[in-house]
């Protein structure tokens, strides 16, 4: 039995986004003699962020006011153009700006890839002294006898599908750290474990979340309008008894990024948010501007879509949640990134307080109170029931009830209290209650199928590994998922990695190829009997997004 490493640490951080990077980065300028470790499961930073992303700068603005002198990519295209659009099968109806509340104004916002702007904060965070670890995933916790987090152990390496050790097998380094900050993003499977240790939420509601599936296209000069930013309501989603939207974003070098967002709360199994995406590209304000174009990337993640309610306790005995692992998404703005950097700023001014005075492995709840006193809690609290108004009244409706509530929020009433979720899993319904969508066939022009798709994330995993997607029960997949619920899980995958082989006079069998996965955590968050869990595969597996 290999002996594991052990490295002390004064932090040592769970996931190398814009959350964790922006919680080093501050750690650093308050006390640069702290040591900060970041873990990243990623090949290298940014190869599994995905998002829009239009980015509200104001945590930038905080964090390192010269950013845009300093030749931060996020600076190359300011927001010039904005468009709400309201889809019918053939045609839009535009929602003028000046008519929606002024927190959903992109004036002052930026677009462009996130995983270049996390990028270029590593940089950052490493010439202030941070040593970032691109390739090694946080794949245990160390709770310590007293019950605190004392740091995490990160995965083993060169461990065979059976279990048994290959020839360049290496142990898992424990980091053992006076406080550990989680960072995984959305439905991180470290997070989930703390959340259900120190049972954190109790008292808020579950966190629900959305699937937003994502391509980079490079179209005609002709049709591009850097800064242009649509966004999109209706169809198709109107026609599949669910919710969500699509985004065209028009970024730096001729390209565009168009992305689908489908609400997890659906209730028809037989809903695949692959192809409703697909279809969304073929409306003609849409495929306007693809025509002609190329695709070069593709990814999807999912994303917290609960609000300020779902937000839990956010610290406990040495360690607190930070970003999107907390779920600090503005979902009528579809924007995270900036509450989350500020939330892991929050976080490390509360920890470098802790470590000064010569307290280690508390309870940080100057952190949580911080936030809850914060600009965060402001934004999120006026558009709390945007996200279940729309889930309880449809698209139409949810819309102006949503759009009234924000705007009476704004003023400081309120339509309505704040509105309760149920779980994406608790609201799927057996398939003999629905029909079979018949979605159309791709063209290979501006649609395509799924396998190819996941060519253009570029995901890779060793194959002699053990399978990262646990399946707990073979035979409740069989007799649930598959006979009550229609096998789901081949229709919400974005990648194509769950199937049902289904031969004459043999059982069905439930096959899981693990290699196409990008990290979505769809399976974990949808699966009818909570039957599949994600966990983290080999070091530096999965997508490596170029500039998305």
């Amino acid at each position: 039995m290999s002996e594991r490493e052990s490295m002390p640490t004064d932090v040592v951080i769970v996931g190398g986004g814009v959350a964790g990077l922006a919680a080093a980065i501050r750690l650093k300028q308050l006390n640069e003699a702290l040591e900060v470790v970041v873990l990243e499961k990623g090949s290298e930073i940014g190869a599994h962020i995905l998002s829009g992303a239009v980015v509200d700068p104001k945590a930038l603005d905080e964090l390192l006011p010269e950013w845009r002198e300093q030749g931060c990519p996020m600076a190359e295209v300011p927001v010039t153009d904005n468009w709400h659009w309201m889809l019918s099968k053939t045609g839009k109806v535009g929602l003028p700006h000046a008519f929606m509340p002024p927190l959903m104004s992109n004036k002052g916002c930026y677009t462009g890839s996130l995983g270049n702007l996390a990028r270029w904060l590593a940089e950052q965070a490493e010439a202030l002294g941070v040593m970032v670890f691109p390739g090694f995933p946080a794949a245990e916790v160390i709770v310590g006898e007293g019950g605190a987090v004392e740091g995490v152990i990160t995965q083993d390496m060169g461990v065979a599908a059976d279990g048994s050790h290959k020839g360049d097998y290496q142990p898992g380094m424990e980091i053992r750290a006076k406080y550990t900050l989680f960072a995984e993003g959305a439905r991180g499977n470290l997070t989930k474990q703390m959340k259900a240790c120190f049972d954190l939420e109790a008292d808020c509601q579950p966190q629900v979340y959305g699937l937003g599936i994502k391509e980079l296209w490079d179209i005609p000069a002709d049709k591009h309008v850097p800064g242009r930013v649509i966004h999109t309501q209706g169809w198709p989603l109107s026609e599949s008894d669910t919710w969500g939207g699509g985004f065209l974003y028009h970024q730096a070098n001729g390209q565009v990024a168009i992305g689908f967002v489908t609400a997890l709360d659906y209730k028809n199994p037989y809903v695949s948010p692959f192809q409703e995406f697909q279809r969304w590209k073929h409306h003609p304000a849409i495929a306007e501007y693809l025509e002609g174009g190329t695709r070069v990337a593709y990814g999807a993640r999912a994303i917290n879509e609960g609000g300020w309610q779902s937000v839990p306790k956010l610290a406990f005995p040495g360690g607190a949640l930070i970003g999107c692992a907390a779920g600090f998404v503005n979902v009528p703005r579809i924007k995270g990134s900036h509450t989350a950097m500020k939330s892991g700023m929050l976080a490390a001014e509360s920890v470098a307080a802790a470590i000064a005075s010569g307290a280690e492995h508390t309870e940080l709840m100057d952190y949580d109170a911080a936030v809850r006193d914060s600009w965060i809690a402001t934004e999120l609290k006026k558009v709390q029931n945007a996200q279940p108004m729309v889930a309880k009244f449809g698209g139409d409706i949810g819309t102006v009830l949503a759009g009234a509530d924000m705007w009476l929020r704004t003023m400081g009433a309120a339509l309505a209290p704040a509105m309760k979720h149920h779980r994406d899993y608790e609201e799927l319904q057996r398939a003999d209650l629905h029909k079979p969508i018949p979605y159309p066939k791709p063209d290979g022009k501006l649609s395509f199928d799924r396998l190819t798709s996941v060519s253009y994330s570029f995901t890779n995993h060793a194959e002699d590994q053990p399978n990262h997607l646990k399946v707990r029960d073979l035979e409740l997949q069989r007799e649930s998922e598959l006979e009550v619920f229609a096998g789901p899980s081949t229709r919400y995958c974005p990648a194509g990695v769950y199937e049902w082989l289904i031969e004459d006079g043999q059982e069905p069998k439930f096959q899981i190829n693990s290699q196409n996965c990008v990290h979505c955590k769809t399976c974990d968050i949808k699966d009818p009997n909570q039957n599949i869990e994600w966990t983290t595969p080999e070091g530096g597996g999965g997508p490596n997004y170029p500039n998305m």
